[in-house]
């Protein structure tokens, strides 16, 4: 007979393995969404393919792990699994980014709809699926190892429960709050996988057995160690000022002679740029000053008040204290860390007083007579529109902190013709809230300025900008105002209770990753990989 590793007559090691089991799956769990966020986004489209590839492996390692244990219930198969899974998790900072660029450029050359979802989900299936099956596999395991008999069986199982509920809190909470913003993503797969293979070495000590699997592991665990963490998620780029992650975004600096670029996505989408001589930039911010003429920039006797929910980097800010006068401007940014990049990088002044909180929370606490000329509402990033902050309560809140002739600007991104599309759905809603909406379309972007009020504010921005005497500031308002054009309602309006904004979302800019792929896909068929690389090289 086989003799029993003496460390299994403790209860309380089952016990910890199915806490670390239950932790360990958690803080995958979380690592993965960091991990896919940089290039699918962070959006609830990603999160359930996350939760729902995670939930099937889970689910198959719990069938594959009692028929198992009741087949060969020898504890060293346990182990081993957990030794592979915690192998597994650490190569996931060396490979995983290779893994999820290498499935991106296969599929889109040959997915024709829907690429975020096939890719996300692609991207999970390899690279998160096996380790956390193997994890999966421990609870029944464990029951088998541990219930002694019928007598005390649910006292067991409980313990085992709770024991793997415990251990899945505190793997939740601390991703989130510790390991990921002290020391990144890749650093936490490497803690958690760290945890699981210790864990699986003091049984294999312990029961005095040599493992040539257990010395393979620790190799490659300490490689991981060295070179999980000298990969950026945009490995491709080599001079990136700042590659960092926060609480909320992956954060990328870029920048050259004349710009500096923030992105937080590293397939597609820029979320701020700022001219280091104080230029426009040809972009959405320099649409989004129309709002101040709008307002009455030049018929009031008084500093027009601003407040910006979705501060980012401040370019709108630097833009119209650069050009536009005395104002009194106040920005709202949930992610801090941004804050402190817009000092550092953008230009922002460090007088800007910018809250770091989250843009609607902010807005309702603040005091009903607390009025804006002008309130620009900037939160809307590549598919992750928070949902919040896209409904009728959220725009009559917004409508209630404007002064009588004041003026909400939004900045709608993904801009396409398809009816019933994401910038329909916000603009009609908009539009239930304020009689006088207009929109101008940004050129050669897919950016799109809607602005709204109460009173005629194409009357005001006329007259306002008649009485400007800035000749270039006059010629960029000119030519907003000749592509501002009144909205024409439907009837697709958004509330708290319903707004479908990520399927809304991922639709549009499915389509907008569609049209710049159709230009490589041609460049493939023509030249083959050859051409495609070759054009990638420019």
């Amino acid at each position: 007979m086989k003799e029993k590793n003496p460390i299994l007559s403790n209860k309380f090691y089952l016990y910890l393995t199915e806490f670390f089991a239950g932790m360990s799956v958690m803080a995958v769990e979380l690592g993965a969404s960091r991990l896919l966020a940089p290039y699918f986004s962070s959006s609830q489209i990603v999160w359930t393919i996350i939760i729902g590839t995670i939930m099937i492996a889970m689910a198959l390692g719990n069938i594959y792990g009692g028929r198992s244990a009741d087949k060969d219930p020898d504890p060293d198969r346990l182990y081993r699994r957990i030794l592979i899974a915690s192998i597994w998790i650490a190569l996931i900072p060396v490979v995983g980014k290779y893994i999820i660029v290498g499935i991106s450029a296969v599929l889109i050359l040959s997915v024709n709809i829907n690429f975020l979802i096939v890719a996300a989900f692609a991207a999970c299936m390899i690279i998160f699926v096996f380790p956390l099956f193997l994890l999966g596999t421990v609870t029944p395991s464990l029951v088998k190892y541990t219930v002694d008999s019928l007598n005390d069986s649910g006292k067991t199982v409980g313990m085992l429960n709770a024991s793997n509920t415990i251990g899945s809190i505190i793997g939740t909470f601390v991703p989130t709050f510790i390991s990921i913003p002290a020391f990144g993503t890749s650093i936490t797969f490497l803690i958690f996988a760290g945890i699981l293979l210790l864990l699986s070495i003091v049984y294999f000590v312990t029961g005095r057995k040599r493992s040539k699997l257990a010395a393979a592991s620790v190799v490659i665990f300490l490689l991981s160690c060295i070179l999980g963490n000298n990969s950026h998620f945009a490995f491709w780029i080599n001079d990136l000022t700042v590659e960092d992650e926060s609480i909320y975004n992956y954060l990328q600096v870029r920048e050259d002679e004349t710009n500096v670029i923030l992105s937080t996505n590293v397939l597609f989408g820029v979320q701020s740029i700022y001219k280091k001589g104080g230029e426009f930039t040809g972009m959405y911010y320099d649409y989004a000053m129309a709002a101040p003429y709008m307002s009455g920039l030049h018929t009031k006797d008084r500093p027009l008040e601003v407040l910006i929910l979705g501060m980012g980097t401040g370019t709108f800010a630097t833009q119209c204290s650069g050009h536009l006068g005395e104002m009194h401007i106040e920005g709202v940014e949930i992610d801090e860390k941004i804050t402190a990049l817009a000092t550092e990088y953008f230009g922002l002044s460090e007088d800007t007083v910018v809250t770091t909180y989250d843009g609607r929370a902010y807005l309702d606490a603040l005091p009903k007579d607390r009025k804006f000329d002008v309130i620009l509402v900037d939160a809307y990033q590549d598919i992750t529109i928070p949902f919040q902050m896209a409904s009728v309560e959220f725009f009559t809140s917004v409508k209630d902190h404007l002064s009588e002739d004041g003026v909400m600007v939004v900045n709608l991104n993904m801009r396409d013709n398809e009816e019933g599309n994401m910038n329909e759905y916000l603009s009609d809603t908009i539009s239930s809230v304020f009689p006088e909406v207009y929109f101008a379309d940004v050129e050669r972007n897919t950016n799109r300025e809607l602005f709204a009020g109460n009173t005629d504010i194409l009357a005001s921005f006329t007259e306002n900008v008649s009485l400007e005497e800035d000749a270039s500031l006059t010629a960029l308002m000119d030519r907003v105002g000749s592509r501002l054009v009144r909205y024409e309602a439907d009837d697709h309006v958004m509330t708290d209770d319903k707004a479908p904004v990520e399927l809304l979302s991922m639709r549009a800019i499915d389509g907008l990753i569609q049209g710049e792929a159709s230009y490589y896909r041609e460049i493939f068929r023509e030249e083959g990989l050859s051409g495609l690389m070759e054009s990638l090289s420019f």
